[in-house]
């Protein structure tokens, strides 16, 4: 790691931090993918190098599951596990119900799978990912390869019919410039929505459409958020308790011990 962090990066490295509160001896723990998401990985590879911390991690990305692995940390198939204590995992964006969009990494599949086979899943992110109406981040939609420009025009003529600002769909691309491929072997579609009015329409009709796999509209999964802020303060907030809780972390010299995560 730099000497210094940028304020984007101490936001998430302290909402990391403040997440590993949740994490404890012995849980089958989810863990996510994204920058936000290595962070905490680090750190519980911290702990389980320095303190003993014995858990068992399911990874929802090849590379996080490389980089728990780099760290020290036990990891096992989803298919071994079948059943998760906690899942810990970015997102894109939230909203005051925390309905989320996930997606942004491309393994929004492995995510939701990991996610909905957890008794509690918490989210971490920096405060620019807390809106009030869902869609300013693209949504990404999964799907099969075979077909995918039919699977397109007929995501195209579904959400022209829905409360959505925008109905720009395209295909991402990796840094060659060709189709990116999931870990599952399934291309993105990404939709410029700019602003979702119903997400569980949307939800609901996106995933009636032949060749779509998956979305990443995640609605009614997550339990709690953890926002970091530039000026470290953290923002803990209960969906289910209704609580808000706020604090101040202090990222020390100690903490300087991460190599880069670009």
């Amino acid at each position: 790691m730099s000497e210094e962090l940028s304020p984007a990066e101490k936001a998430k490295f302290i909402c990391a931090k403040r997440a590993m509160d949740f994490v404890k001896p012995g849980m089958r723990l989810g863990l996510g993918t994204g920058s936000t998401a290595a962070w905490l990985v680090k750190l519980i590879g911290e702990e389980v190098r320095d303190n003993g911390l014995k858990i068992v991690a399911v990874a929802t990305s090849d590379a996080t599951a490389q980089l728990a692995d780099e760290c020290g940390i036990t990891v096992r198939s989803m298919d071994e596990v079948k059943w998760l204590d906690l899942t810990i995992d970015g997102a894109d964006e939230f909203d005051p119900n925390l309905n989320l969009i996930k997606g942004g990494g491309a393994a929004l599949l492995q995510e939701k799978i990991v996610a909905t086979a957890s008794d509690q899943m918490v989210v971490i992110a920096d405060a620019s990912k807390d809106v009030d109406v869902l869609g300013r981040f693209p949504l990404p939609v999964e799907v099969v390869c075979f077909g995918w420009e039919t699977t397109k025009g007929l995501i195209e003529e579904a959400i022209s019919n829905l409360d959505v600002m925008g109905q720009q769909v395209t295909l991402r691309l990796d840094s060659n410039s060709n189709a990116l491929l999931t870990d599952e072997g399934h291309y993105i579609l990404d939709l410029h929505l700019g602003r979702i009015g119903n997400p569980r329409e949307l939800s609901l009709i996106l995933n009636q459409i032949p060749g779509v796999v998956e979305t990443g509209l995640f609605l009614d999964i997550a339990d709690a958020v953890v926002i970091g802020h530039v000026d470290g303060r953290v923002e803990v907030r209960d969906i289910n308790n209704g609580t808000v809780e706020n604090e101040h972390i202090e990222v020390v010299a100690a903490d300087n011990m991460f190599m880069d995560l670009d």
